[in-house]
């Protein structure tokens, strides 16, 4: 699967016009259609997790009882879309990258449905609105982890596709980590798959093997940490969802994808009649990245140095990406005090400079 974004198109269309749906209901279908299972331990769980929560936040006002999990991206996604569509769904969250060509497929026979595709960048209809998170600003925090707690110098980490949004994570994690430690080097190992515990715990093995003593990881299973758990000395992190059955070691922090209050929030906007079609990219600051419990397995002054860096991205003192910062091959990326801006981000399709391996195509 591909996710590379062209940064003209990226930009274009992050600049498309919202369109309004004045017309508040008084009972709202959600839908919700889910690329893994829901006992996954991590990202699918995050969003099943929220779903309830609306059901708590609005009780009789909305029906999200409809759900469907693993369900493959492709045909299999139109077929789901289609069905929830013809069900009375008045808003699907279709929440996978890989459903995006699904998604505004069935948009535009369904005008009167909201579609809401977490992850993704097309919003080719007016009843198509697109939501993501800064992962990114939580590998800064873990990566600091990682830089300060190696005894290898070798950090691991799982990619689940060469995307940007894993290798935006990737970047995070190692300039945070070569920060706090400039010895460190960092391999990456892709799975091509979401959701695989099979091939995600044969990753952290190999990893393992080359010397690796703490692994993250953009994949959605527990798999990892339970490697992880086998070896001692090797940490790991929570992805997704806290993953708190592997406290306080090996995973020692989490990055937790808080979907909820934006589910509240845009179900609820329906209720109300100011619901606008819109593209969101929320990180730390606004409470849909979350970092979980530190515990006491890391030192106090690792613990502290991570919260700082926790609360600097939070309050925009610090963005994980400031220059001087140059591409692998040693172009100029970013000049001394440069950030980049959301386009630049969104088609990441290079390592930063000390990231040794390639980008497969």
């Amino acid at each position: 699967m591909k996710r590379r974004l062209l940064l003209a198109t990226a930009a274009a269309l992050m600049a498309l016009p919202a369109a309004t749906f004045a017309q508040g209901m008084d009972k709202v279908k959600a839908c919700f259609i889910y690329v893994g299972p829901v006992g996954d331990g991590g990202w699918t769980f995050q969003h099943d997790q929220a779903r309830k929560a609306l059901i708590e936040e609005f009780g009789d006002r909305v029906d999200a009882s409809t759900y469907q999990e693993s369900v493959p991206e492709g045909a299999d996604a139109e077929r789901v879309l289609t069905q929830m569509a013809l069900s009375g769904c008045n808003i699907i969250f279709a929440t996978s990258f890989g459903y995006m060509d699904a998604v505004n497929n069935v948009a535009a026979k369904f005008p009167n449905v909201k579609f809401e595709h977490a992850t993704g960048y097309r919003r080719d209809h007016a009843n198509v609105s697109t939501y993501d998170a800064r992962f990114y600003e939580g590998r800064a925090v873990t990566g600091t982890i990682a830089g300060m707690m190696t005894k290898s110098d070798k950090i691991g980490y799982i990619g689940s596709y060469p995307i940007p949004e894993n290798i935006q994570g990737i970047n995070a994690a190692y300039l945070a980590a070569k920060k706090v430690n400039p010895d460190v080097t960092i391999s990456v190992v892709w799975a091509y798959s979401w959701f695989d515990p099979a091939k995600e715990a044969d990753a952290a093995r190999a990893l393992i093997e080359q010397g690796v003593d703490v692994i993250l990881q953009h994949t959605d299973s527990t798999a990892p940490l339970a490697e992880a758990a086998k070896t001692e000395g090797v940490i790991g992190f929570g992805q997704a969802s806290d993953m708190a059955e592997f406290k306080p070691s090996p995973r020692v922090a989490s990055i937790i994808d808080n979907w909820a209050p934006y589910y509240i929030e845009r179900v609820g906007e329906l209720l109300d009649g100011t619901y606008e079609q819109g593209a969101t990219w929320a990180g730390i600051a606004g409470g849909e990245v979350q970092i979980g419990e530190i515990t006491d397995a890391v030192p106090a002054d690792v613990k502290a140095e991570a919260e700082k860096v926790r609360d600097a991205i939070a309050s925009g003192e610090l963005h994980p990406f400031t220059g001087p910062l140059n591409k692998q091959d040693g172009t100029e990326w970013l000049a001394d005090g440069e950030t980049p801006d959301d386009a630049d981000l969104a088609g990441m399709n290079f390592f930063v400079e000390g990231i040794t391996g390639q980008i497969p195509n």
